[in-house]
């Protein structure tokens, strides 16, 4: 669409062009209708004017409109420029399901990076007409994410949170029924406590990194395993990193 309207503008500018060359011919072949020669030649030029304005709107509409189709945003996520800190394309795809399939509403990333998974997730709240949070402490990484967010037509539906979760987590109100957990391993637990009163009975809870990083967050694990308030499963959705998301269920 964006290739049609371009050879369009470029066609018009073109004519607009021809037209002048063709103008400055008469002038010199027939002096006398000069007078009615300009008048239809400012009329001309309007027309070509307001024809280039129009094809400017529609390509700026069509380009706004291009960053919410699904072939242009699975082209960006296969193209994104990935780091060590995003989850892996099996796992981001997984946590889309996830919000889908359970309709969520409202939820909490803890860990933006530069939002690989921000996307993946905000696609699947965008579709149940949700909201994500995604809290970052990098000032860097929250412009970036921003920055990808905006690209995707995101932004409305995703808020990137700029500062430390164990501080920020705390000021988020109302309550949420998906969370997942991919920033400090050793404050895993800690993450969890401060958005638990907020967790609605039958909310989702997803951590990243749970076999590698096993030691690092073992008072999370044994918590979210051993408590009667969850059902917890412990799932590989890709091979990329060697490593696995736990899920669990709250209960009540």
């Amino acid at each position: 669409m964006l290739t049609i309207l371009g050879v369009l503008q470029r066609t018009l500018l073109h004519a607009k062009s021809r037209v002048r060359w063709t103008i400055k011919m008469l002038f010199f072949c027939f002096p006398y209708t000069k007078e009615v020669i300009m008048k239809r030649y400012r009329l001309l030029i309007l027309v070509v004017c307001v024809a280039l304005v129009g094809l400017s709107v529609l390509m700026a509409y069509s380009a706004e409109q291009s960053k919410f189709s699904n072939e242009f945003r699975e082209q960006f996520i296969k193209n994104f420029r990935r780091n060590w800190l995003n989850t892996t394309v099996g796992d981001a795809m997984m946590l889309r399901i996830l919000v889908e399939s359970t309709k969520a509403k409202r939820g909490v990333e803890v860990g933006s990076a530069n939002g690989f998974g921000a996307i993946n997730m905000g696609i699947g709240f965008e579709r149940t007409g949700g909201h994500l949070y995604t809290l970052e402490i990098d000032p860097r990484m929250v412009k970036e994410c921003c920055e990808n967010l905006q690209k995707v037509g995101l932004e409305r539906t995703v808020t990137c949170i700029e500062g430390d979760a164990l501080k920020t987590l705390s000021t988020l109100e109302g309550e949420f029924d998906f969370i997942f957990i991919d920033a400090v391993k050793r404050d895993y637990y800690k993450y969890l406590k401060l958005i638990e009163p907020k967790l609605k009975p039958g909310a989702m809870i997803v951590a990243d990194n749970v076999i590698r990083s096993a030691r690092a967050m073992k008072d999370f694990l044994d918590y979210i395993q051993e408590s009667p308030n969850y059902d917890t499963v412990i799932i590989r959705a890709s091979m990329e990193k060697d490593d696995g998301m736990s899920i669990s269920y709250k209960i009540k």
